[in-house]
């Protein structure tokens, strides 16, 4: 019972007989022979035993160690349905955002466009002797002058983007 458990424990394990007599400081041989039922470890190799399989010693004594299965074809089959619905609902999810996100860049590009047409470039009129006006009127005049250049390349990407990330009928 024991050479049998010793053996499943450490075929469990992934170990070789040489490398479980590396762990424990004895060599190959005398792994060997507890396999075989021809000898038993003393108890201080008993516990390093059950230390290094990670299980208890009344396991190694008496009671059978389960041997892992691998795993069925429905199983993996069930895993695998399990993954891909997962990344089918991440996907819809970042669809979701990247929509939600070119959506509201078309509109705060809309609302700047009333915004700047409803000011009707005040600036023009200020008078710029004093340096504080001077200085907000250039920066006012070089955001409008950017916006009026960049934003229609910006909405039609947006536009772009919804277009193609549209629900599609099924």
């Amino acid at each position: 019972m024991l050479n049998e458990n010793i053996r499943a424990a450490r075929r469990a394990k992934g170990l070789s007989q040489e490398e479980l007599a590396v762990k424990l400081g004895v060599v190959r041989q005398t792994v060997s022979k507890w396999e075989q039922g021809l000898s038993v470890p003393d108890s201080d190799l008993l516990i390093s035993l059950s230390e290094a399989f990670e299980t208890p010693v009344s396991t190694l004594l008496g009671e059978t160690v389960p041997v892992p299965e691998a795993d069925s074809l429905q199983a993996i089959c069930e895993k695998l349905e399990i993954l891909n619905l997962q990344l089918a609902r991440r996907k819809a999810l970042r669809e979701r955002t990247l929509r939600w996100l070119l959506m509201a860049l078309c509109g705060v590009t809309a609302a700047v466009f009333v915004a700047l047409d409803a000011l009707r470039s005040p600036y023009l009129g200020w008078d710029y002797s004093a340096p504080e006006t001077a200085v907000l009127g250039v920066l006012f005049h070089a955001f409008e002058w950017g916006f009026i250049r960049l934003a229609p390349v910006v909405l039609l990407g947006a536009v772009a983007g919804l277009c193609l990330t549209r629900k599609r009928a099924q």
